[in-house]
């Protein structure tokens, strides 16, 4: 059994990790939040210890390093992205390996810092990336690679996932803490597209704004047209006032159906993880270079066929 600690226990997504670590047969022994919403943690780990301070949470991890027995092993990150650098960082000093939710970094550089703290340190640093242990996306890459060589896929993606205007007042629209809607919500979207098409050839972006993006990515073996936003108002007319989620992956006229199966992936990343076959830093590179220049791109007039269909709605 291996003891874990949680940073950013009243996130949105630490449930998930909670119930992971339980589902692996593993135990929660502490865990971190600035907020104390966390009384989830009493249907999953209600043993664990809890701080909402940074420096009693490692002094803690400290004390208990002295015993075989009760020392850390991994440490696992949901707090605000703007974070996990120093949160990834402090977590391999402690000794431990570290598990983080996406995305990882917000640049390569940022990458490079944390391979030198893993040379220092002896430990390893893996990112959740789900949407690789997707069966429908598993199935995809394999359709993909039986196709041949010259085969190059036309995609056009489109996630539009509703938020509220608390999103806003929130650290998630605040651009220097989340780095944007298409690093926040885009980056698996991204790896999964490297993962099933190769690598990047081209990034153009065609909108950027505070609550959407598009723009046009070419990989070795896919022309993908994307869309992402968290604005209501860009939901489809048949799916507004019934669901507050649009999610569509068309791939050469075929609809990728991945809408289920999504609730144990963090299960199963933990699985991967602890039998020795997690994502690494070199494995989340690729996406974290892709919203780094989608960041960093003046927006431009797209080409003809190029351009998501939704652009025109923003004109």
């Amino acid at each position: 059994m291996k003891n874990f600690a949680l940073i950013g226990a009243a996130g949105y997504i630490a449930p998930r990790h909670m119930r992971a670590i339980k589902d692996t047969g593993h135990n929660l022994a502490l865990a971190y939040d600035i907020n104390d919403s966390v009384g989830i943690i009493d249907s999953i780990s209600p043993h664990s210890e809890f701080f909402t301070e940074f420096e009693r949470f490692q002094e803690h991890a400290n004390q208990i390093k002295r015993n075989p027995a009760t020392a850390l092993d991994y440490v696992a990150i949901c707090s605000p992205n703007y974070l996990h650098h120093a949160h990834i960082a402090a977590g391999l000093r402690l000794g431990c390996d570290v598990i983080c939710e996406k995305p990882l970094v917000p640049t390569p550089e940022l990458v490079d810092e944390l391979a030198l703290v893993e040379r220092e340190t002896g430990k390893r640093v893996f990112n959740i990336l789900q949407l690789r242990h997707h069966d429908a996306i598993i199935k995809l890459r394999e359709k993909v690679a039986a196709a041949p060589l010259d085969t190059k896929f036309d995609v056009e993606l489109t996630y539009i996932t509703s938020r509220g205007k608390w999103y806003m007042e929130s650290w998630k629209g605040d651009n220097r803490k989340s780095f944007g809607v298409a690093t926040n919500i885009g980056v698996h979207f991204y790896d999964m597209l490297h993962f099933v098409f190769g690598k990047l050839q081209r990034n153009v972006v065609h909108y950027s704004g505070v609550a959407k993006a598009a723009g046009y990515l070419e990989y070795e073996r896919a022309r993908v047209r994307w869309f992402l936003s968290i604005d209501a108002g860009d939901l489809p007319d048949d799916v507004k006032g019934k669901k507050s989620t649009f999610r569509s992956i068309d791939i050469s006229g075929e609809q990728l159906e991945f809408s289920e199966g999504f609730t144990e992936l963090h299960t199963t990343s933990y699985r991967e993880i602890l039998a020795g076959r997690g994502y690494g830093l070199e494995d989340a590179r690729h996406c974290i270079e892709t919203v780094n220049a989608i960041r960093s791109a003046q927006p431009v007039r797209g080409e003809t066929g190029e351009v998501h269909p939704y652009v025109a709605r923003l004109a």
